[in-house]
């Protein structure tokens, strides 16, 4: 029997929920129902394309305190938390940067743009490049973020983008939901976390980054979360993409064109996989996880898991 699938798109991207095959149908009618409150409530309070976003409402009061919800607290914790233990590889301030290198909108009207700007973005970018030379970096402002409890002040040019961060928690939250189903897996543009313990475990496939619908490998796992970070998938002009090295504060150019990891939950995998991305290979020899190099090779640690082709 085949898994039982519902899709809908949120967060910029196609959302599943895929529950196994001997669920109650009317279970995963309701927990369908609740994956979706549940992405919808947080893309309203993230989202830095919708002005009345709880996110915006802080970037636009960069240098004043702002009282901030419970969630919203407990997420940026966890990002100001990831920017330490990465040494800033993880950098929820990249958003100037990120604007900069021309995603400064919804991404369908960045493609729609096509390369009509692609001249003025290579403007922006030596301009941003001669900044660094001046300033040392122009990332980097998470370390003088500053939470208190419910209040949150961010420094004055600063600006956050929780997205992928947010993504994955939010997939963490929807899993959290899914109490009556034997196991399911919730499944955020490749960002997904298991739920439940299924027996045989369940098979998942890693996209090939240069090849749209093909799989670089096919993995069976039984618990845990996958999140995978490209620079292949939003990008608008040669050379720019949507993962910013916040060493450059450029779009990364790292030998790494995709990096998937596991983690115990999707947050978690989210935070190694941008690490992972930005650092390379030696990342391997702590966290479990696919890097796709530039030159073509798949570097894994993950042959316990692997199905064999």
């Amino acid at each position: 029997m085949e898994p039982i699938r519902h899709a809908f798109v949120s967060m910029g991207t196609r959302v599943q929920l895929i529950a196994a095959p001997e669920s109650d149908i009317r279970d995963v009618a309701r927990a369908l129902r609740r994956v979706r409150r549940i992405f919808a409530r947080e893309d309203v309070r993230f989202s830095r394309f919708r002005p009345d976003s709880e996110l915006s409402t802080v970037n636009a009061h960069a240098g004043d305190w702002v009282q901030i919800s419970a969630p919203f607290a407990t997420l940026m914790r966890l990002a100001l938390e990831a920017a330490r233990a990465t040494d800033g590889l993880f950098d929820p301030t990249v958003l100037p940067a990120l604007m900069a290198a021309g995603y400064d909108r919804d991404f369908a009207d960045v493609v729609a743009r096509g390369e009509r700007e692609d001249e003025e973005l290579r403007a922006i970018r030596r301009g941003l490049a001669d900044l660094m030379l001046k300033n040392a970096t122009a990332c980097g402002a998470w370390r003088d973020v500053e939470l208190d409890g419910s209040r949150l002040r961010i420094p004055v040019g600063a600006a956050l983008d929780l997205g992928g961060i947010a993504k994955g928690w939010t997939v963490d939250l929807a899993v959290a939901s899914l109490t009556r189903l034997p196991w399911a897996i919730v499944d955020a543009g490749g960002d997904l976390r298991i739920a439940g313990h299924p027996r045989e475990g369940v098979e998942v496939g890693v996209e090939d980054p240069d090849a749209a619908g093909a799989e670089v490998l096919r993995l069976r796992l039984d618990a845990g979360a996958l999140a995978t970070t490209s620079v292949t998938v939003r990008t608008w002009a040669p050379g720019a993409h949507h993962v910013i090295d916040p060493r450059t504060s450029l779009p990364a150019m790292t030998g790494v064109v995709q990096a998937t990891m596991w983690g115990p939950t999707c947050s978690e995998a989210e935070v190694s996989s941008k690490e992972a991305l930005l650092r390379g290979q030696e990342i391997l020899d702590r966290v479990r996880g696919c890097l796709v190099m530039a030159s073509g090779e798949v570097i894994t640690n993950l042959a316990e898991a692997m199905v064999p082709a």
